[in-house]
């Protein structure tokens, strides 16, 4: 029996695999962690598979331990699955040679991702897949939500019955997390397709059947090549043990499913070859196509390995004169992309012309119109062609037709900010409809790369109709905008339907908007009958206590004006689903939640558009930076990328961005203002910062300037005044400045004022001109003041507003200027800090991969000594030079940053050796520091951290510790403590945290230390410093409060978290310097007592007494005796001396 769900690929696909999954080895990697999340989830809810037992879920360290485990399962005769994407699979790869090799019967789903080459990419293509095609896994590949269910289970049904392990796909993003309307079937119907007897010969090859086999032996030469040759009879049957499969669940779902599936005219003579979601714009194309006479077709493929030649023979209609071969993958060097040449080695006894192209990489947007294209080109037939970018430099791009349309569904867009839920509001309207009507839904969601603040872009579709068009959304009815600044910065209108409607959230008046939106815009409007509405959401999302959460309310608005449900019954509805979302948050959350969706319309106006005002906007796009900004990034030509082909980006471009995301500001009172810097080292994006003039800068700049300065404390040569500047168009919000200042006499230097009464008082323009033409001061160094006067080297990055990362590496930067280079895990902090174009870093930093950070940052260090030690050769050799002092000064000084950076600036260049001139900028010694976040630390790079630690180098490394995996979407991690909520812990972690510092500390020659910046903000500074200045490897690990802790209050109140993390013995701060052999216990008086606070302000502790009351207070009890341990083992280190 069949039923409806509105659900995503994801979904989809975990809900088949789970019927047949005994035990799932898992590690998170976007986009394909949900599938792993829903298994753990519904396990932990008692879901049963076939075998009438819950699935033993386990987290490992990497994929390559999850791959390890899948085998060892496998070997003791579970059946056993895992879920993974792009670097993750190539991770699993030398475990997938062994599991086909021993032919166990295993089922690995992935949501087929981008490579990491000269850049990372999250989204969807399919160079993961293809890397693994020699490895004798049986490949899959699902078209759609719909296929990703049913290929689902035809893989687990298949690799049972051949014993031949299948790797099952889809596309990452394009369909792991579109919303589609979808039929699944029961799990008692699917019983019955299940071979029992080939499970029962899987477990007879168990290591626990009693026969004392040996497994995994050596071979040589003599036998090694026929033990090969002798599976092939198995690879043999896999095409016709899919195709029964195929047919089995065509028979109960109505299918038609083959390994290769034909659409199109019955005697076509052009015909594309394509897997994946692009299929389904390709049929969708191929239906108006036809009605215009064209005899096109399609050649849908399912199975890709093993390839079989008869089954892709059988469907290929006899008219076919030339072949499109469409691959979504770019393979440099060969002849042609892996399926084009599989198509062209199963058909070389056919007279057709193959040709093959490339499209859709890193889920490039496929839509008819290219589609159109290739049939055209086919009539004159093009080889290694693309489509969807403009290659000119190459010239292999088809222009494409850019008016074809074929789609009929109602469209909507949603333009939303990182972290205001709208994607969340776009998910429940599609729910409410799928759920509630017998129309299709479709919902596809874009994401820039800042982790909150970016934009988001919500494609919606609604229809009758079975909805194909895998592509984004291109004449919408409706166009939502949650942020005015929207529109100052990219065309987010011009694509709306005639007579559609147009949703603004904005705090301006009527009068206001018509004389600050652009002309353009309104003559648009206007021209075209749109309906204007605004709404000031922001202000009844703080009313009702929902703070900057403005989703629900959107979400309302949007269903009364497009008359999608009936306005009550959809009010009922989303009630409902606002109870089931947030009923664990407390009932005070609900019911915010249920006051905005009865009030929403009431804030909502409709906007009487005039002529008369309003700005021109014209948009300068002279780099690859400003087309991305004003998101015209498609449209970039492939030659904008010759000067740095390697993937390099110049930084720095993030101070470009001037998103003004924030309605609520702080402004400086300089009368109350003690000049402490403490608003500026807290500030996480870099956006305030304290200045101090000598005479010249003051009595040079302009009354704006001078109006607003103080004549500085302490004592000078000369006068000096001191002003703090805020870039208010690159503040998040957050108010952890204000926060954080102490004031003059508890009466506060920073308040809150709006964005726009700011913009009025030149606060931005007092920001630029200081940072442009005020020079760093040397005063107080290695305070928390000293500090502040130094320019950040890494500003207004994409992190969360409030965010307890970046602070410290604006203040490593602050401290260490030009002389660190950055070797960044991925993570978090390489999303925030490296995503193009908008770049925060002026200084050396880049990313290799996510498991290999100590590594890469190992090997940076040691090309750096190299080439420092050939320098001193070369000194050592010319001292007869001009430059002898210089040279001895150097000599003498080699590791001093100061001195050599000194030598550097000093050298004549052109009295000196030639090969010195060449190597000039490794001149000035560097500070290597290695960041990334707790998952790279304590898990998959655990490994690579104890080698370097153990090297005695002098590596620096950082830890940013979340205690979660915070870039994944919040799983657990070996930094989260026992009783900690999260992915794959949803009822509490059960084991403890690993105590990384201690075990670091087994190694005599490490400088550990642990730091919390809420805390004590001066042992910071002088941890940081004492581990830069160390020759020898040193470890700092910090404590970041997250997003996903859930604090109470919002991030506003992550300091205040960090504090009291400390304070309670939670995460104490110490130091070690191998240097002295002094231990020191810098949070001496932790009062325990204030533990049960600290656990109860963050959702991922206090939500534990309803998801697992039995076991809430034993975990918790538990954590903090562990705390207690942790506090004492410490506090017995401590050098007497130091006690």
């Amino acid at each position: 029996m069949k039923k409806v769900l509105t659900i995503d690929g994801n979904e989809a696909c975990a809900r088949a695999s789970y019927i047949f999954t005994e035990v799932c080895g898992i590690y998170p990697i976007t986009p394909s962690s949900p599938m792993a999340e829903h298994i753990d989830e519904w396990s932990n809810n008692g879901l049963k598979n076939i075998f009438g037992d819950k699935v033993k879920v386990i987290e490992m360290q990497s994929e390559a331990g999850a791959a390890g485990l899948v085998h060892g399962s496998l070997k003791a005769g579970c059946l056993t699955s895992t879920y993974t994407a792009s670097q993750g699979l190539l991770l699993m790869i030398p475990n997938m040679y062994k599991i086909a090799g021993e032919m166990l019967p295993c089922v690995i789903h992935v949501a087929a991702r981008s490579l990491a080459t000269h850049a990372l990419s999250i989204f969807g293509d399919h160079q993961d897949i293809y890397a693994t095609r020699q490895t004798g896994f049986a490949m899959l590949a699902s078209s759609s939500v719909q296929d990703a269910f049913y290929m689902s289970l035809i893989s687990h049904l298949s690799t049972i019955e051949s014993s031949i392990p299948f790797l099952h796909f889809f596309d990452g993003f394009r369909t792991s997390h579109e919303i589609q309307k979808i039929e699944v079937l029961e799990s008692g119907d699917i019983k019955n397709l299940v071979d029992y007897e080939k499970i029962t010969e899987f477990r007879n090859r168990s290591l626990n059947n009693n026969l004392g086999f040996t497994s995994g032996t050596a071979e040589n030469d003599d036998i090694y090549f026929q033990a090969t040759e002798v599976r092939n009879k198995f690879y043999n049957k896999v095409p016709d043990i899919v195709n029964d499969y195929m047919n089995k669940i065509n028979n109960l779902a109505g299918t038609n499913y083959k390994p290769f599936n034909y659409y199109g005219s019955s005697k076509p003579k052009k015909v594309i070859v394509a897997m994946g979601s692009v299929c389904e714009t390709i049929k969708e194309t191929i239906d108006v196509l036809m009605q215009n006479k064209y005899e096109v077709g399609l050649v849908e493929v399912h199975l890709y390995r093993p390839f079989s030649v008869d089954y892709l023979k059988s469907v290929l209609p006899n008219t076919v004169q030339s072949i499109a071969v469409l691959d979504r993958t770019k393979e440099p060097g060969s002849v042609g992309e892996p399926l084009y040449l599989d198509v062209v080695s199963a058909l070389k006894d056919k007279n057709i012309t193959i040709v093959g192209g490339r499209y859709g990489l890193s889920s490039k947007n496929t839509t008819p119109a290219q589609i159109k294209a290739v049939y055209e080109m086919l009539d004159n037939p093009v080889n290694n062609f693309t489509i969807g970018i403009n290659d000119d430099v190459t010239n292999t791009s088809l222009k494409e037709e850019t008016n074809f349309k074929t789609n009929n569904s109602r469209e909507f867009i949603i333009y939303g900010y990182g972290s205001d839920g709208m994607v969340s509001a776009s998910k429940s309207i599609m729910k409410l409809v799928g759920d509630n009507t017998n129309n299709y839904v479709q919902g596809y969601f874009q994401y820039d790369s800042k982790k909150s603040g970016g934009v988001t872009k919500s494609h919606l579709r609604f229809s009758k109709n079975k909805i194909r068009s895998t592509y984004y959304v291109d004449n919408p009815e409706l166009v939502v905008v949650t942020k005015d600044s929207y529109l100052d910065t990219f065309d987010c209108y011009s694509n709306l339907k005639p007579g559609g409607i147009f949703i603004l959230n904005t705090i301006k008046s009527e009068d206001e908007l018509n004389k600050c939106l652009p002309k353009k815009l309104k003559e648009y409007m206007l021209k075209n009958d749109i309906t204007i509405y605004t709404i000031s959401a922001y202000e009844l999302a703080v009313k009702v206590g929902l703070k900057n959460k403005i989703s629900t309310i959107l979400e309302s608005v949007i269903m009364y004006v497009t008359e999608l449900l009936d306005y009550e019954f959809a009010k009922s509805k989303m009630k409902e689903y606002a109870y089931n979302k947030f009923f664990k948050k407390g009932d005070k959350v609900v019911e915010s939640n249920y006051e905005a969706i009865d009030n929403a319309i009431t804030y909502l106006h409709k906007l009487n558009l005039t002529l008369d005002d309003g700005i021109e906007l014209n948009y300068k796009v002279d780099t690859v930076y400003d087309a991305m900004k004003h998101r015209m990034g498609d449209s970039v030509p492939v030659s904008a990328f010759l000067e740095y082909p390697d993937g390099r980006f110049l930084g720095g471009t993030s101070k470009l961005d001037k998103a003004a995301i924030s309605e609520i500001v702080p402004k400086w009172i300089n009368t109350n203002c003690i000049e402490c810097g403490k608003c500026s080292i807290v500030c996480p994006h870099g956006v305030i910062r304290t200045f101090m003039l000598n005479e010249e800068e003051y009595n040079s700049a302009p009354d704006y300037i001078k109006e607003r300065c103080k004549e500085a404390i302490g004592k000078f040569d000369s006068k000096h005044y001191f002003i703090v500047a805020i870039s208010i168009k690159d503040c998040t919000g957050c108010g952890l400045c204000i926060k954080s200042c102490p004031g003059k006499s508890t009466v506060k230097a920073l308040i809150s004022s709006a964005l726009e009464t700011e913009l009025k008082n030149k606060e931005q323009e007092v920001f630029d001109y200081l940072s442009n033409n005020i020079s760093d001061k040397d005063i107080l160094p290695n305070t928390i003041k000293g500090t502040q006067l130094k320019s950040p080297k890494f500003a207004f990055s994409g992190a969360c507003a409030g965010c307890g990362e970046p602070a410290y590496i604006k203040l490593l930067t602050q401290m260490f200027g030009d002389s660190l280079i950055i070797a960044n895990a991925t993570g978090c902090s390489s999303i925030y800090g490296g995503s193009a174009s908008s770049l925060p870093y002026t200084i050396p930093w880049a990313n290799s991969l996510f498991e290999d950070n100590a590594e890469f940052g190992f090997g940076i260090l040691n090309a750096t000594k190299f080439i420092k030690t050939r320098i001193e050769r070369i000194m050592e050799d010319n001292l007869d030079n001009a430059n002898k002092e210089l040279f001895e000064e150097y000599l003498n000084n080699k590791n001093s940053i100061d001195i050599t950076r000194k030598v550097f600036n000093n050298i004549d260049y052109d009295n000196c050796p030639k090969e010195l001139s060449e190597l000039k900028d490794y001149i000035p010694n560097k500070s290597v520091w290695a960041i990334g976040g707790d998952g790279w630390a304590y898990d998959i790079g655990y490994g690579g951290i104890d080698h370097v630690l153990a090297s005695g180098e002098n590596i620096n490394i950082l830890v940013l510790d979340t205690q979660i995996y915070s870039n994944t979407g919040g799983q657990s991690s070996k930094a989260s403590p026992k009783g900690a909520i999260a992915s794959f812990a949803s009822k509490g972690k059960l084991n403890n945290k690993k105590d990384l510092a201690r075990i670091a500390l087994s190694y005599p020659n490490v400088y550990v230390a642990t730091v919390s910046m809420g805390h004590n903000q001066m042992q910071v500074i002088k941890v940081l410093k004492e581990a830069a200045e160390y020759d020898g490897p040193s470890i700092v690990i910090a404590y970041c409060p997250c997003i996903s802790h859930g604090i109470e209050g919002g991030m506003t109140n992550s300091l205040d978290m960090s504090k009291l993390a400390t304070d309670c013995g939670y995460a104490p701060t110490f130091h070690y310097n191998p240097e002295t052999e002094v231990f020191t216990l810098d949070s001496k008086n932790c009062d325990f007592d204030l533990y049960e606070e600290f656990l109860n302000k963050q959702t991922r502790y206090s939500m534990l007494k309803k998801i697992n009351p039995e076991h809430a207070s034993e975990l918790l009890r538990n954590n903090k005796e562990n705390a207690i341990k942790r506090y004492e083992y410490y506090k017995s280190l401590v050098t007497e001396k130091d006690k």
